[in-house]
């Protein structure tokens, strides 16, 4: 026998390790395809509308045992960079292309929020930081605990990593402990007040793993899923039964052409809507459902009328403070965070600039505080716009106490709807946001972060810097800077969101505690657009169980006929 020559098996061996690699990071499960390729009608037992965190999760469970449809208005995040690698995050959420796995939309209340638009739904354009949700939340939701802990250890062992913590990461960690948010929790997926390092979707090597991942739990044979289909509109039956029963859907591909897909035979076939807090609420009422005299001012037939399809919309208030930063950062999203009692969370992120023109307006705020001071520092050489590197510390109010609604803009299932977030419309959220601002200022004020800051960064400079960074289109008092502005009116101007808006389908208004529809057969909702509040610092995770804990509820009362 004649043996290779060491060098060649290596060389061989390396091929095949790229090659598996990108075999892993491509993921191309044979079962999904273009809508393009979709049959004019197929037949399915579970037809699952959202291809996102819940989305993906449901799908690959049930198809254990029934075949199912998943259907995603966007594409692929294996094939786009600003996905799959950390750095991409902000490219992201700044991509406007019709194809954008981000699609942008402003709230009625002027702040800029997006909506994802490809399989994985937000895990693939968030900060990806992973934390489960509170006992306290398990049990209001009337959730089976040990169910719920075997539904996150599923997601976990999939595509959850211990984050390797990053200098500012470990800074605003002393500074939180230094600020009083304690006990220190050291690592751990558990909702815990005191600060702590929570898991994450991005791996050392900075890839993201998204919700698609899951789809390598699923049955290839009893699976399909299409990209760029676009769901028009659920198919009630209302001819025979004294309640409408959902039997199918229409949607459409990238080419315009629209597809039917019906549900199969049997007492235990649903559709199951995971769109999302926009796109769920969106879907009813483009089907029928939801406020009469709404649906019919767009042309929209009447199935039945749901007044509280919509309502309930509430978005986590977020304010940040940006921070220059003497050392180069390294870019980081979700690792560390507080959580406070007092109703509100602290996170951080770092390296990133959530706006082009930041850099920019950074630098002409320091020059001018520059100026103002009188000291010996004012020699140090102020750096050039884009030599900055910065921090950032936010707070998230808890809840929130304030909601809206959502309504039709048009008949186009591709259109953001209009909705109204009503951020601190309830005092009690304002409140928390001032309080958890204070802790911000104790925590640049610390030690383990003032060594990192640049001269001049007072928590007094840093708020009129942050508050000349444009952060949304709501107005600003005129004499904005000094001492006058507070930290209530500072909330209020520079409010942003954190991505974790919810509601529009929330339980025992639209949905019963089995997520059906009230009112209607062979019809369910899955999804953060459910929830009255968002559980834990981050709802990802919760959604991705939530996704595994109702298809394996479903799969058991399959299993009983």
């Amino acid at each position: 026998m004649i043996f290779p020559k060491c060098s060649t098996i290596a060389a061989s061996f390396a091929i095949f390790f790229f090659l598996a690699l990108s075999y892993a990071e491509k993921a191309p499960y044979s079962f999904v395809k273009e809508a393009t390729a979709a049959p004019a009608a197929e037949y399915y037992d579970y037809i699952v509308a959202g291809g996102g965190a819940a989305g993906c999760a449901l799908a690959a469970t049930l198809s254990a045992s029934a075949k199912v449809l998943l259907l995603e208005r966007g594409g692929s995040p294996y094939e786009n960079s600003n996905v799959t690698d950390l750095a991409g995050f902000g490219m992201s959420l700044a991509d406007t292309s019709p194809t954008s796995a981000a699609q942008q939309f402003t709230s009625a209340d002027g702040v800029f929020n997006h909506r994802a638009r490809v399989l994985g739904g937000g895990s693939a354009i968030n900060a990806g930081f992973h934390v489960r949700a509170s006992h306290e939340y398990v049990r209001g939701a009337g959730w089976y605990p040990a169910l719920v802990r075997e539904s996150y250890e599923w997601v976990e062992r999939k595509l959850v990593f211990r984050p390797r913590v990053v200098p500012w990461q470990a800074a605003v960690r002393g500074g939180l402990l230094e600020a009083g948010v304690r006990p220190d929790r050291g690592f751990t997926y558990e909702h815990l007040v005191g600060t702590k390092v929570g898991g994450t979707i991005v791996d050392e090597n900075g890839y993201r793993h998204t919700a698609a991942d899951l789809l390598e739990y699923a049955d290839s044979a009893k699976t399909a899923v299409f990209l760029h289909a676009t769901v028009d509109k659920i198919l009630f039956n209302t001819s025979y039964e004294k309640r409408p029963k959902a039997y199918g859907v229409m949607f459409k591909d990238s080419s315009g052409t629209h597809h039917s897909a019906y549900l199969n035979n049997g007492p235990k076939n649903e559709i199951i809507l995971s769109a999302g807090a926009l796109g769920s609420p969106q879907l009813l009422m483009l089907s029928g459902l939801g406020p009469a005299e709404h649906l019919k001012s767009h042309g929209i037939a009447v199935i039945m009328e749901q007044p509280m399809v919509g309502r309930g919309m509430a978005d986590n208030p977020r304010n940040t403070i940006v921070v220059p930063t003497l050392k180069p950062m390294a870019k980081s999203l979700g690792q560390v965070v507080g959580v406070t009692d007092i109703g509100c969370y602290i996170l951080t992120f770092s390296g990133f600039f959530e706006q082009p023109s930041t850099q920019t307006i950074i630098a002409q705020e320091y020059a001018r505080l520059a100026n103002q001071t009188k000291n010996t520092r004012t020699e140090t050489r102020l750096p050039e716009p884009s030599e900055f590197q910065v921090g950032h510390i936010l707070e998230k109010v808890a809840g929130p106490f304030s909601s809206g609604h959502l309504e039709l803009r048009s008949r186009d299932p591709n259109d953001n709807p209009k909705v109204t977030f009503n951020y601190f419309e309830d005092r009690r959220d304002l409140e928390r946001c001032v309080k958890g601002m204070k802790i911000i200022k104790k925590v640049i004020e610390s030690d383990p972060t003032t060594f990192l800051q640049y001269p001049f960064s007072s928590f007094q400079a840093l708020i009129e810097l942050n508050l000349a960074i444009p952060s949304n289109t709501r107005p600003r008092q005129a004499a904005r800077r000094g001492p006058a502005v507070s930290l209530e009116q500072f909330c209020k101007e520079t409010v942003m969101t954190v991505w974790h808006y919810h509601g529009g389908c929330q339980v025992d208004r639209v949905v019963d505690r089995d997520y059906k529809v009230i009112g209607v057969d062979a019809l369910r909702v899955v999804d953060g657009s459910t929830f009255n509040y968002s559980p834990g610092t981050n709802p990802q995770a919760t959604v991705m169980m939530l996704g595994r804990y109702m298809g394996h509820k479903l799969l058991q009362e399959r299993s009983k006929l």
